[in-house]
């Protein structure tokens, strides 16, 4: 199974950008209510300020009445000595002041005709922003708008806003820092966590991690400390067991040499003089015969894959005529009538004798094992050799597909076969001695296939 890519950092950059979300949120909620509250209470203050100056200057302009030409003249030029700039409507509008003669509107009028005070607000936009604040003279129905200039307050609330927002980019930077440092160190057991685990992974059993305080982690990491005591433990069990199931195999095979070497000499001359037995006794010949054969396998199968378990045979890589070496294999044990060869002429560098093994042991499989038309063919594909053996058998079920390849393993023990149960495990290990790739595709019904793939150059 192949294990995504982990890139790390990855958490850390979401509990930052996270914890950097919910202050910047939080602040800017904060600073922009701030902002609205503190402007319109400014723009109110100014409002009521000029509303009671307003109101002032129409009891002054009282003083005035009746209006006549020449006094309505005295009322401006008083006005604007005494610095109000004003709009005085009894007729036409007059403006004490040809630069500040803004718009009423009529909303304005309006309010003042029905007896209120009235005001409006020039745009945002036209410089000098001035409030307008009208009203009746007493005892007159003429009209007297008092003009106040606001660009201190435009000026006052820009340097609020500024502030407000250079106040929110310093909580988000302070946010970011303490985010990225509050996310380091609660993400630090779990990156201890992980280099313990792939340390692991990598064979270093004795890779625990440091227990402090008593928090989750804490817990977390004493319950990792117990699972590797155990993993350790059990990898140790098992590599004994495997030892010593090495040692046994490798005893056995030698304590059995010697005497089935003088029984397969014994049964050698048995079956030269099988015709000289009585017929009740030939059967019996025959059968002890094959099975000391079996048995000489059997014992030349555990001292190989003895060597094998004890890395005792080198490769020695040299040029092979990959076909010429297939067909040579089929013709020299006799299977030319249920083999066909077929290929590509390529010549992988590689150990001609572990090759031939692998690939007698797949044929020797197919044949006992399989069924109908064998097939064994070699392609040069790319910097690799392919090797494939096809039969037409009852195949493989499913379950037994991935322990194939296992030692002593059998995918029907009832069966009767000259087989030892160990070829294919022989085959793998010179497989992965050659530095290739033994693979098996199989089902019920469609038959067997087993792949050697192996690089060209020699590449063990």
């Amino acid at each position: 199974m192949v294990v995504p890519a982990v890139f790390p950092g990855r958490l850390r950059r979401r509990l930052t950008i996270a914890f950097v979300v919910v202050a910047g949120v939080s602040a800017g909620l904060l600073a922009g209510g701030t902002g609205l509250l503190l402007r319109q209470s400014w723009w109110d203050a100014s409002l009521h300020e000029a509303a009671a100056d307003a109101r002032y200057q129409l009891v002054l302009a009282g003083q005035f009445l009746p209006l006549t030409e020449q006094r309505s003249t005295e009322l401006l030029t008083s006005f604007e000595a005494s610095g109000r700039h004003v709009v005085l409507v009894d007729g036409p509008p007059q403006a004490s002041h040809p630069a500040y003669a803004p718009q009423l509107g009529a909303r304005l009028r309006a309010s003042v005709a029905a007896g209120h005070l009235g005001y409006q607000r020039s745009p945002s936009t036209e410089r000098p922003r001035l409030l307008v604040v009208g009203g009746r003279i007493p005892g007159s129905v003429a009209e007297l708008y008092v003009l106040t200039e606001e660009d201190d307050v435009a000026t006052d609330l820009g340097q609020l806003r500024t502030a407000l927002l250079a106040g929110w980019v310093l909580v988000v930077l302070l946010a970011a820092g303490v985010g990225h440092t509050l996310a380091r160190r609660t993400l630090e057991p779990v990156g201890r966590a992980s280099r313990a685990a792939r340390a692991l992974t990598e064979g270093l059993l004795a890779t625990r991690l440091p227990v402090r305080g008593r928090d989750e982690f804490s817990v977390w990491a004493a319950t990792f400390n117990e699972m590797a005591e155990a993993l350790e433990a059990k990898i140790e069990a098992l590599s004994a067991a495997q030892a010593r199931e090495r040692r046994f195999t490798a005893d056995v095979a030698h304590e059995l040499r010697t005497p089935v070497t003088a029984l397969v000499a014994a049964a050698s001359l048995l079956r030269e003089h099988l015709d000289q037995l009585p017929d009740d006794a030939r059967p019996a010949a025959r059968l002890l015969v094959g099975d000391v054969v079996r048995l000489r396998r059997l014992v030349e199968d555990l001292m190989e894959i003895s060597r094998l378990d004890a890395g005792q045979e080198q490769v020695a890589v040299a040029p092979v005529d990959a076909l010429a070496l297939l067909r040579g294999i089929v013709t020299a044990r006799g299977w030319s009538d249920r083999v066909r060869v077929s290929g590509d002429p390529v010549t992988p560098r590689t150990d001609r004798r572990r090759l031939e093994r692998v690939l007698a042991n797949l044929i020797a499989n197919a044949i006992e094992h399989g069924g109908g038309e064998i097939r064994a063919t070699v392609s040069g594909a790319g910097p690799l050799v392919a090797f494939s053996v096809t039969d037409q058998g009852p195949g493989i079920p499913a379950e037994h597909l991935s322990r194939v390849f296992d030692r002593f393993h059998q995918v029907d023990p009832s069966r009767a076969t000259p087989g030892s149960g160990l070829g294919l495990a022989i085959a793998r290990e010179h497989a992965t001695a050659l530095g290739g790739a033994l693979t098996v595709h199989s089902g019920p019904g469609v038959g067997t296939c087993f792949r050697l793939e192996l690089p060209a150059d020699g590449a063990a």
